[in-house]
């Protein structure tokens, strides 16, 4: 297969948000150094993280100018050493640097196959959003059957998974959405949802829950949201997992977690927890493949946009008009 020196490729080239995201048509085709793969990119998952990074804001994260994106599926077009699978011409998902592009590198050991009848648009979920709202729910949430857990931002890609889950482990689930969203949260089985754009959400949950609050929330609004979020929790025993800092900073200090909120405050990134606690991971991954082969977690196709699409899907993310995962076509 011949593989070209050049590609179509996304770059931020600001800080400035996903408004100086451009298209290059002359980005360099990268290598697969040892231990890594080159795929032919077929599909690109649009994450808030990308935001983020367009913002600037995100941990740890890339210099403009850039090359957009981290979450691809697609085909081994090419191995580096000492990779003895996948091989060229498996199909594959994974995370790795530059993935709005028509090629990407990934490392080897950590590409997942994507399962056989799937497309890879349908593959997407796998490394993100579905091991992080399991994550959350259960490896750091502890959720079990007949608990209450509130979900925030629950038609997005990780916030849909997390509706699904909870609902198999016989959670009672309480989700929050905007209005226009609420028919597409009820239909995952959410058992309530609220408004995310009004009304007093600590209070709302504290009604429906006789006053006691909920076993864990599933925390990705940040801002104003993550103290209503603490107050939901019920005390002592309440579980709050922030996974994602959509809505902004939102500082907590230690005279509120002792006199305010008596609670439990875990903090979740899914990179970082396979890095650092690959026992854990491997554990996870084993439980997120069972949900997959019960149907829990089916195989869902995502909105999708043209490469040139790119800064369009992601304002639209950011502005929250979206629903499910979002997709990118080179």
């Amino acid at each position: 297969m011949s593989i070209p020196t050049t590609m179509r490729a996304l770059q931020q080239t600001s800080l400035d948000g996903p408004q100086d995201m451009r298209l290059v048509t002359d980005a360099p085709v990268p290598g697969p150094g040892r231990g890594e793969v080159l795929i032919r990119v077929a599909a690109a998952g649009v994450n808030f993280a990308d935001v983020s990074k367009a913002y600037g804001t995100f941990g740890d994260g890339p210099r403009p100018p850039y090359l957009a994106g981290f979450e691809a599926a697609g085909e081994v077009v090419a191995v580096g050493e000492g990779v003895a699978g996948p091989r060229p011409g498996a199909r594959v998902v994974g995370v790795g640097s530059g993935a709005f592009a028509e090629y990407m590198v990934l490392t080897a050991a950590a590409a997942v196959p994507v399962p056989a009848g799937w497309t890879e648009q349908q593959a997407l979920g796998l490394v993100v959003n579905w091991p992080t709202a399991l994550a959350a729910l259960r490896t750091l949430g502890g959720l079990t059957s007949g608990q209450t857990v509130l979900i925030t931002a629950a038609a997005g890609g990780t916030g849909q998974a997390a509706v699904r889950i909870a609902k198999h482990y016989g959670a009672t689930v309480i989700a929050t959405a905007s209005p226009a969203k609420h028919g597409t949260v009820l239909a995952l089985g959410a058992d309530h949802v609220l408004d995310s754009l009004g009304g007093d959400l600590a209070a709302e949950v504290r009604e429906l829950t006789g006053g006691s609050g909920v076993d864990v929330v599933l925390e990705s609004a940040g801002g104003a949201a993550f103290a209503a979020g603490l107050a939901a929790a019920k005390r002592v025993t309440g579980r709050v997992v922030a996974y994602g800092v959509a809505g902004g900073e939102a500082p907590v200090t230690n005279r509120e977690l002792v006199y305010g909120h008596q609670v439990h405050v875990i903090g979740l990134n899914i990179g970082v927890l396979a890095q650092a606690a690959p026992q854990l991971f491997g554990e996870l991954r084993g439980e997120l493949s069972e949900l997959v082969a019960a149907g829990v977690l089916a195989p869902v196709r995502p909105t999708v946009y043209g490469l040139a699409g790119g800064r369009e899907a992601l304002t639209e993310l950011e502005a929250r008009t979206t629903v499910g995962k979002l997709a990118l076509l080179p």
